[in-house]
C-alpha cells in the first residue's frame, strides 16, 4: 500500500475541521466538551506546515497535526475519518511523524493526550510510546493529561533507557526521575 501523505493546503482547512470534529466525535461526547483540537484554528497551522494529510482513492482518511522543536517533534492530533477507522491508516500517521521527526534531525517524538482516552494510551504504548508523567489540563479544569515520548534512534532509546532506568530487556524498573518539558501549546 502506497502512502499519499501531503502537506494541507489553504484550502484543505473546511475538510481539516470537519475530519477532526467527525474523529474526535466519540471523544467529545464521552468527555462532555471537545477536546481541543477540535476546537484549534488550523489556518495558522496550515500556512506553518503542520497539518499532513493522508490521501486514499476513496477520499481524505485521516491527518497528523506535527510540529518540530528544536530537540524534538511533538504530535499534537492524529485523527482518523470514521469510514476509514481500523484499518491501520491510525499506526501510518505515527509512522509518517517519526519519518518527519528522523528526517528533521531529531531523535525523540512525544506527544500528550487526555488519560480518559484509554484507546488512544493503548495505541501510543503498542507503538512504542512511554508514560512521561500526568498533569491538570490548563485549559479544560478536571481534565488530567498523559505526556508520552518515544526515542527514535538508537542512541537516543539508550538515553531513554538511562533516564527511565530500564534494563538491557527494556522493562522499567523504576519511575522516571524527572519530567522532559512539554512544549507550550494547547493541550487536549
Amino acid at each position: 500500500m502506497s502512502d499519499r501523505f501531503v502537506l494541507a493546503a489553504a484550502e484543505d482547512l473546511e475538510a481539516v475541521r470537519t475530519l477532526t470534529e467527525a474523529a474526535y466525535r466519540p471523544y467529545t461526547e464521552m468527555l462532555g466538551a471537545p477536546p481541543l483540537p477540535v476546537t484549534t484554528d488550523y489556518a495558522p497551522r496550515i500556512a506553518a506546515g503542520e497539518v499532513w494529510l493522508l490521501r486514499e482513492p476513496f477520499g481524505l482518511a485521516g491527518l497528523l497535526v506535527l510540529e518540530l522543536h528544536a530537540d524534538h517533534g511533538m504530535i499534537y492530533s492524529v485523527a482518523v475519518a470514521p469510514a476509514f477507522q481500523g484499518q491501520g491508516h491510525g499506526v501510518r500517521l505515527l509512522r509518517h511523524a517519526e519519518q518527519q521527526v528522523l528526517a528533521a534531525g531529531h531523535g525523540e517524538i512525544r506527544l500528550y493526550t487526555n488519560a480518559r482516552m484509554e484507546r488512544n494510551l493503548a495505541l501510543y504504548q503498542s507503538f512504542g510510546y512511554r508514560e512521561i508523567g500526568r498533569r491538570p489540563n490548563p485549559h479544560r479544569p478536571g481534565w488530567m493529561i498523559v505526556d508520552m515520548a518515544k526515542p527514535l534512534t538508537a542512541i537516543a532509546a539508550r538515553a531513554w533507557n538511562e533516564i527511565l532506568g530500564q534494563t538491557a530487556a527494556g522493562d522499567v524498573t523504576q519511575e522516571p526521575a524527572r519530567k522532559r518539558p512539554h512544549s507550550p501549546i494547547a493541550e487536549p
